[in-house]
């Protein structure tokens, strides 16, 4: 059943990007998971979401046989991802806001009428980076159908309903810099300096499954406690020493020359940025760290940018 509502003005909210300081595998789970070790650091940089009410449709949601699926094609119109999933359903977008319909049906808190809401996704971040821009989204989606529905879930909720989305969502909607653990999902805050960062985007994709499956990962790392990772914070932030790495890096080099090329040109920049290239996540986007020093030197990064064998950008911490 359809009936008229106010409309509140468009809702637009950045999905940023994500970067991983240092990434460790340090055990596989009973569930065919992998534990994980990271640092994840939020960027200023990423997509834009923008979120509008259908001026004068609500749905009814007082019938039982709705389930989260439907209720979802009812609820939510969704733009700009078409050239990402060919089957809506399939979209991290769509399945963050099914994932908060159902937790609400399941718990019974489902309001009785929900504003149908047009979503508009600004794409920016390139798929298959390794900076999280589509848990990112889902992220959003759910912080903000959250806002809009008024639906009063906590973070932590938000936290649970993510992770069952995506191994990435979690971070997003923590919403600052974290050490993360287990699948990803369990996140301890952490305050770092402020920091910017060359990146690089390499024209290449490594099926993550692959990657995973792949005989010469490094999936035994040695746990590290929480305070150490805290303490130790001058070996992975502008410097990377060991023990902290990227456990994809070796494999994910192998298999793109193109994300190998871009990993050698950053490299080339460390005397002068002061600071240790790396990989983030499983690929393929690849940064370099820049010392205070550099970054008012704007001829430079300029030239750094311009000279780069893929598409770069200077970007901040969140």
């Amino acid at each position: 059943m359809i009936k008229n509502i106010a409309t509140p003005s468009t809702i637009s909210r950045l999905s940023p990007a994500k970067i991983n300081l240092f990434l460790h595998i340090t055990g596989k789970r009973a569930d065919s998971y992998h534990n994980l070790q990271t640092l994840f650091r939020l960027l200023n940089w990423g997509d834009y979401l923008h979120f509008a009410v259908t001026d004068d449709i609500v749905i009814s949601t007082v019938d039982n046989a709705l389930d989260a699926n439907e209720l979802c094609y009812q609820l939510v119109i969704l733009a700009g991802a078409e050239t990402i999933t060919v089957n809506i359903e399939d979209n991290l977008i769509f399945k963050a806001a099914r994932a908060l319909l159902a937790s609400a049906i399941q718990s019974n808190t489902l309001p009785e009428q929900l504003a149908q809401v047009h979503i508009a996704l600004d794409k920016h971040l390139p798929m298959g980076a390794g900076l999280g821009g589509g848990s990112s989204n889902a992220a959003t989606t759910l912080m903000t159908l959250n806002e809009i529905w008024q639906l009063k879930l906590t973070q932590d909720e938000l936290i649970k309903i993510g992770a069952k989305v995506g191994a990435d969502v979690p971070i997003f909607i923590f919403g600052q810099d974290a050490i993360a653990m287990g699948i990803g999902e369990q996140l301890t805050a952490i305050k770092l300096h402020d920091q910017q960062y060359l990146v690089l985007t390499p024209n290449a994709h490594v099926n993550t499954a692959q990657l995973f499956a792949h005989l010469k990962l490094q999936r035994d790392i040695a746990e590290l406690s929480i305070e150490t990772i805290k303490n130790q914070f001058n070996d992975y932030v502008q410097t990377l020493t060991a023990p902290y790495h990227n456990v994809f890096t070796p494999v994910v080099t192998s298999l793109a020359p193109a994300v190998e090329d871009a990993l050698n040109y950053l490299q080339g920049l460390e005397a002068q940025a002061l600071g240790t290239a790396r990989m983030t996540g499983s690929g393929s986007a690849v940064f370099l760290p820049l010392d205070a020093s550099v970054i008012t030197d704007r001829k430079r990064l300029a030239k750094w940018i311009e000279e780069a064998p893929c598409p770069a950008y200077l970007v901040r911490n969140l």
